[in-house]
């Protein structure tokens, strides 16, 4: 009986609860995408790291988390190489044009020998000292194609579209790049590629030694920088996304439930005046709130791969993973918030006089 009242008074409302429900679906799409964006963006970046094939690599004593600074002499790369157990070591550069953006210099031979080669999908791969080759997402999100131009300060002209996955978005000669900004014989990071990975911790404690103020880590205790525990304003402000979500949540609800106690006045009174107690009035509405919440956050989940597509669409350098171990968090998340908001709305109408909620026009 009571399950049939909740469904009825939901279904007589349809305009509401419609609302209610879309807004808590924003609110766990909201939480779900930003997670989402954060392990996509840094997995991705993790990928292209090891894309290089590498199985150490050495930055210079200022490079902080996973930037580059191009500061390094690149004779250095000559001493890498002569060390025991090191099968080949190649020099990059890295400049930084934005936030989002880098054009990385490469000894084009060394590197596809490290990495297993730049996959050509289209045009050709840099050969004048203005070329630039792009991965194919970079491509998309820039619409590029082979002979088109790009501005980062200087004109590039694209000579190629590559598959990505290769340790950057952009490439060009590193003699050109370290030229043009003014480095000459300067690289941001050495990658080393040894004759056997097994050998990696003794090798990284010779460079320590013999290079003691430069960073040298293993390929994969670089990449374990990438992920949401190691990035601080990443974790920051996914609680500050959470929070001003919830506050949605709560917001939504609190409104949508206050609303029903008044339209609902006469319908209360009638069940006190049945022997209803308020416990019962009060177990009505946490039950629709329940059910909201629960349908908002399926439908929050499906919204999620919307967001996937449209940012694959528009802005697909930045990867969005879909994260269904945090499914269970954010219907948390959602049904406390909607609780929380039903709370005040519940106990008013369990409050209500009988004979003045009979009496209400």
């Amino acid at each position: 009986m009571i399950h049939r009242l909740v469904f009825e008074n939901l279904k007589h409302r349809p305009v509401r609860t419609l609302l209610s429900v879309i807004a808590i679906g924003v609110e766990v799409t909201l939480i779900l995408t930003l997670v989402g964006l954060s392990r996509g963006v840094l997995g991705d970046m993790a990928a292209r790291s090891r894309g290089t094939g590498a199985d150490i690599l050495i930055r210079p004593p200022e490079s902080s988390g996973f930037t580059f600074s191009y500061t390094m002499p690149e004779k250095i790369v000559n001493v890498v190489r002569a060390q025991p157990h090191v099968a080949m070591a190649t020099g990059t550069f890295v400049k930084y044009i934005d936030s989002f953006s880098s054009i990385t210099g490469i000894h084009l031979e060394e590197f596809n020998a490290m990495s297993g080669g730049l996959k050509l999908i289209k045009g050709r791969l840099f050969q004048d000292p203005d070329d630039l080759v792009v991965d194919e997402v970079f491509a998309q999100q820039h619409h590029l194609k082979p002979g088109s131009t790009i501005d980062f300060g200087h004109a590039w002209r694209v000579s190629g579209i590559v598959e990505q996955g290769k340790l950057s978005r952009t490439f060009t000669d590193i003699a050109r790049a370290q030229e043009l900004y003014s480095a000459h014989d300067l690289v941001s990071t050495i990658y080393v590629k040894l004759d056997d990975p097994a050998n990696t911790r003794a090798v990284i404690g010779a460079f320590q030694k013999q290079l003691p103020t430069y960073k040298v880590d293993s390929i994969e205790d670089f990449v374990s920088l990438f992920s949401t525990n190691s990035v601080p304003y990443i974790e920051a402000f996914t609680k500050v996304v959470i929070g001003v979500a919830v506050l949605i949540g709560f917001l939504v609800v609190c409104l949508s439930m206050y609303t029903a106690v008044l339209e609902r006045t006469r319908e209360i009174g009638i069940l006190k005046a049945l022997g209803a107690s308020p416990a019962y009035i009060v177990g009505i509405l946490m039950r629709e709130t329940v059910l909201l919440a629960l349908v908002g956050t399926a439908v929050g989940i499906l919204m999620t791969y919307g967001t996937r597509a449209l940012m694959a669409t528009f802005a697909a350098s930045m990867p969005q993973e879909i994260v269904p171990d945090w499914y269970l968090t954010v219907t948390g998340i959602a049904l406390a918030g909607s609780v929380v908001g039903a709370l005040y709305p519940g106990l008013r109408a369990a409050r209500q006089d009988a004979i003045e909620a009979l009496a209400y026009d």
